[in-house]
């Protein structure tokens, strides 16, 4: 079945290229409606109390989305003047001002404490209005009213909240998405350019991948959405990851040139033969993304399966696409051969060999304070840390809480039937928790002498509809402190005490569920990660030891690379560790592969356990080098050019971990595998010897090889 698609592919180049070229028309469209989620804490699990409690603000109260707005140095005329702009700009359901509870012909001096100290800053310079949204704040509904909002604002006003960093998230995002491939295209063709043999060949290769980038771009659709970091990286990753395996076609196709004059018959062998090994490959990068699938918090499984979907794509394409590729451009990569500049490793092998015993006491010495500073980096969890101070969004919140000291907004909901006495009383008890600067409620400001079918409508749809009534608690603390991680347990098990079926939400109690989450799922991914990858190569080599020195090789290189961001002082993001442990793992695993699977093959051949290493080592370690560079200046590159911290950090450790994980392998696993040969042997299937049936078809193999040169001589 391979053989007889390999050489259809082979005979029909122009036909495979035409309808991969067809193919690109549909993948760029459905890419470009493909929509884009910028609301990473919608990723959180639906049976959290500060979902559902958000679900309810949504659906009840339409202020699931909402923002605030700071006017400074301005009359209150300006102030209605705007409250009124805003209230006939789409998208907005309704715009809060101190004119929804009291008159404002009275006097700022003559309202009531609790007003004050709401609406306007205590120097009286600046005064607040709440906006609420009529869709979610990722939507495009409110993205389009906050571009609305700010042509109304004049520089003495600012907006911010959670939408509004969204907005500034998603300009930023769009704005430098496209020069994140540009980049990570132009510096990879310039370590193509060197490290091949040809000059044309780079653009090939090249073009293939970014056709299986586009290709997997455009069927995201299928999923309904994808979230912001996932549209930033996914692209770098699919070309750093995919990008062996196109060498290993080109490779395999140079090989069967030398036995085969018809160029036809030796890319229809190339591709057999590589589609049987990549298939193998590809299932530890495969499971590597997947491993993501199993975290509660589901961005993970967004980036797991579009970078799973990216490796099959990949495959896919090489075996086809750039096939028919390489044969039309076959005279023109033939006429531009030069040297490679790839450096030999010999000597190093040498020196590294000698030293086995030495190498391998350091890399056991290694383990325990590696992992010692990969558990002890900083990491953030409040997203406007991933954003450039100088955003509009990211100034306003600096501005709100100078001027208001509040950094965060809690959203408290509770059932209407409650008496007036135990909401006073649960009030009153929240105004007490320490960091707590405000709390709106309808309650707080009409007291408990006014009859509730009293109060005029657009005041009462304000704080109770449905069954619910809502409070607005604002705190000094910033989200995802430990501060606010404490108020928000405080807070929350006042409510429970007045109102079981209450709710705690907002920006402040979704992120300090996002860090119980994400904690977790840190843990079971990297369980999932390892063992499925363990089991994976354990079946590969039929061996127990092999998987247990290539794992334990690659996770020593998560530990230093983690490590690393410890040394330097960086406070990374919360998906970082979790992304780094699974992408870095399923990735660069296969650098090890090669080496176990080439040093397999000299000593089934007959050669001594010192020959058969140094010759694995010296082919192996080109190819690891050529494609960790790949990797390295793929990712390097959108971290130098990225303001979103959140994709350059996890850019940067990337790029660190493959340059690590490369040199462990090439450094350290031949002599672990020199030092550990007797003990695989014992552990592992076949090690040494060739299986009968594998030994039949290779005989024959070579027989026909004989037959075809004799024929030729003759």
């Amino acid at each position: 079945m391979i053989d007889k698609m390999a050489r259809g592919i082979a005979k029909h180049p122009k036909t495979v290229l035409i309808v991969c070229l067809i193919l690109l028309i549909p993948s760029i469209i459905c890419y470009l409606n493909t929509f884009v989620n910028y609301d990473i804490l919608s990723y959180l699990p639906e049976d959290l109390n500060s979902v559902q409690g958000e679900h309810i603000l949504d659906k009840t109260f339409n202020n699931a989305a909402s923002a605030i707005v700071v006017i400074e140095n301005e009359d209150q005329k300006t102030a209605v003047k705007l409250k009124e702009e805003i209230s006939e700009i789409d998208g907005v359901s309704n715009v809060m001002w101190v004119d929804n509870i009291a008159d404002i012909s009275i006097p700022e001096d003559m309202l009531p404490d609790d007003l004050k100290n709401v609406f306007y800053s205590k120097d009286g310079t600046a005064t607040l209005m709440m906006v609420q949204f009529t869709q979610g704040g990722a939507s495009e509904s409110t993205m389009n009213a906050i571009k609305s909002i700010r042509k109304c604002m004049n520089k003495n006003m600012f907006m911010s909240g959670v939408s509004t960093i969204m907005y500034d998230t998603k300009a930023l995002a769009d704005a430098q998405a496209p020069l994140y491939v540009v980049i990570a295209i132009v510096l990879a063709l310039i370590v193509l350019m060197f490290t091949l043999k040809s000059y044309v060949l780079p653009f090939v290769l090249l073009a293939a991948l970014c056709t299986a980038v586009v290709y997997n771009m455009g069927t995201n659709i299928f999923f309904g959405q994808i979230s912001y970091i996932t549209q930033c990286i996914a692209a770098i990753l699919q070309l750093g990851v995919t990008m062996d395996y196109s060498v290993f076609l080109m490779d395999r196709y140079e090989e069967e040139r030398k036995h085969n004059d018809d160029r036809t018959m030796a890319m229809a062998s190339a591709i057999s033969s590589t589609f049987v090994s990549l298939a193998g490959s590809s299932l530890t990068t495969v499971f590597g993304f997947l491993a993501l699938c199993f975290m509660s918090f589901k961005l993970g499984l967004d980036i797991g399966l579009v970078m799973a979907k990216g490796v099959l794509l990949g495959v896919i394409t090489v075996v086809t696409f750039l096939p028919a590729l390489i044969l039309l451009l076959d005279d023109k990569i033939e006429k531009t051969r030069h040297k490679s500049l790839v450096p030999h490793f010999g000597k190093l092998n040498e020196f590294t060999l000698k030293h086995r015993r030495v190498i391998a006491i350091i890399f056991l010495l290694l383990i325990i304070p590696a992992y010692g500073a990969s558990k002890s980096v900083n990491v953030y969890y409040n997203m406007d840390k991933a954003l450039p101070s100088d955003l509009a969004s990211i100034v306003s919140l600096h501005e709100m809480k100078d001027k208001f000291n509040m950094a965060t907004t809690h959203f408290i909901i509770v059932s209407d039937d409650l008496p007036s006495q135990k909401l006073e009383a649960m009030e009153q008890e929240i105004e007490n928790v320490d960091g707590i600067t405000t709390v709106v409620a309808m309650n707080e400001y009409l007291g408990s002498a006014i009859p509730a079918d009293m109060i005029p409508d657009d005041i009462r749809n304000i704080c109770i509809k449905d069954g619910y009534q809502l409070m607005m608690v604002n705190t000094s603390y910033a989200t995802a402190t430990d501060e606010e991680n404490a108020q928000i347990d405080t807070l929350k098990s006042i409510v429970l005490k007045y109102d079981p079926n209450g709710y705690l939400t907002g920006e402040g109690a979704m992120t300090k569920d996002l860090v119980d989450v994400t904690n977790r799922d840190f843990i079971i991914t990297n369980i999932i990660s390892v063992a499925a990858i363990f089991i994976l190569i354990a079946i590969i080599f039929k061996s127990i030891s092999i998987p247990v020195i290539l794992v334990a090789s690659i996770e020593i290189a998560i530990f230093i690379n983690e490590g690393f961001s410890f040394i330097f002082g960086e406070t990374i993001p919360f998906i970082a560790p979790t992304i780094i442990g699974c992408v870095q793992l399923g990735a660069t695993v296969d650098y090890a592969i090669l080496i176990t699977s080439r040093f397999r093959e000299e000593l089934r051949k007959g050669l001594s356990k010192d020959e058969a290493i140094r010759k694995a080592a010296n082919e192996s370690d080109r190819s690891i080098f050529q494609s960790a560079m790949v990797f390295f200046v793929a990712t390097f590159g959108v971290y130098l050019i990225c303001d979103i911290e959140i994709v350059k950090s996890i850019c940067g450790m990337l790029a660190r971990g493959a340059i690590i994980s490369a040199f462990i392998i090439i450094c350290t696993l031949p002599p672990i595998l020199y030092i550990c040969e007797k003990l695989i042997n014992k552990t592992s299937l076949n090690w040494r010897t060739m299986p009968k049936e594998k030994f039949k078809k290779s005989k024959a193999k070579i027989k026909a090889v004989k037959a075809k040169k004799s024929e030729a001589a003759k």
